[in-house]
């Protein structure tokens, strides 16, 4: 655990608290002051503030960062499942499968991707998680760019600020959203009575955007092209919950029976499409991935499900 403590000077007055934040080194992004700030781990004079906060002269910031165990990457690598699906000496397109954490945190000290990465990524602030530019849930399969430099993984969390990186998910969710598309447009943070979840009830709101087109229509799911705009933890699995139609398998948001109907073990969310500017050469590259084995299966249990539990399909 690293204890930072910061004093505004006049230097500093107006400035906003994450941005002051962002120059110190052990923090070294606006970024990662901002997700520091939303887990709570910063306060000025005493109390939690927002991250807009605007500083005044005397005003004194302490920050607790919480650091991953040491650990040595090659043998806590090893083994960790997952394809390479474009590769190059600036970046790698990497194909996750469900059940890989990305990077180390609490209870996954050891088996991430980072990990089996070791060597070949590199860029970011944070050591322990080199060259990884976004995330995906473990359970969530699919696509992910990973830099292999500094400026390189700058670059590329640029496009994603600046919403030119493409990012596709296939979910299959319980009922028919009443629009054929739509975007849910609702802040997300850590759910007011559960501090283990995400929610649009919350009291440290964050923006955050998911586009859906209905890709399939079958008698009780639908199988939905999800897009995001931003991308805060869980955001798909809490914004579909929250309009009523929570991923199949996702127990955590809702999707229990529907998965369980489905002969799922985890959600059906699957990063399919990865579409961005190569920083280096300038090329668009456009990259897929297909549905894993046990999604396939679930969607083919869903296009022979009958409308209701009747055991002739008829409603009981």
């Amino acid at each position: 655990m690293t204890k930072l403590e910061l004093v505004a000077g006049p230097e500093h007055a107006g400035e906003r608290v994450d941005v002051a934040l962002a120059r110190l080194p052990d923090v070294g992004s606006r970024s990662a002051a901002q997700r520091l700030v939303d887990a709570g781990a910063v306060t000025v004079d005493g109390e939690p503030r927002p991250k807009r906060h605007r500083l005044s002269p005397g005003e004194r910031v302490e920050v607790t960062i919480e650091q991953p165990p040491a650990i040595d990457p090659g043998e806590a690598g090893e083994g960790v499942p997952h394809e390479v699906v474009f590769e190059d000496e600036h970046l790698l397109v990497v194909d996750k499968p469900a059940g890989v954490v990305v990077h180390p945190s609490a209870g996954h000290a050891t088996g991430t991707l980072a990990q089996a990465l070791a060597g070949r990524a590199a860029g970011g602030a944070e050591p322990w998680r080199p060259g990884i530019v976004h995330r995906l849930d473990r359970d969530t399969s699919g696509l992910l760019v990973v830099a292999k430099s500094d400026a390189v993984h700058r670059s590329l969390q640029g496009q994603i600020q600046r919403r030119e990186m493409r990012r596709e998910y296939l979910a299959l969710v319980d009922g028919r959203p009443d629009a054929r598309r739509g975007t849910i447009d609702a802040p997300i943070g850590r759910d007011r009575g559960d501090r283990t979840t995400h929610s649009i009830s919350t009291d440290r709101p964050r923006d955050a955007r998911t586009h859906f087109e209905i890709a399939e229509e079958y008698a009780r799911t639908t199988l939905l092209h999800v897009t995001l705009e931003t991308g805060r933890t869980h955001q798909i699995r809490v914004h579909l919950a929250a309009i009523g139609h929570p991923v199949c398998g996702d127990g955590q948001y809702g999707g229990t029976e529907c998965g369980r109907r489905l002969g799922l073990t985890r959600q059906f969310l699957h990063a399919w499409k990865l579409a961005f500017t190569h920083p280096v050469t300038g090329q668009n590259l456009v990259c897929e991935s297909n549905l894993p084995a046990d999604l396939h299966h679930a969607s083919e249990a869903a296009k022979r499900e009958p409308a209701s539990d009747g055991p002739d399909g008829s409603r009981t």
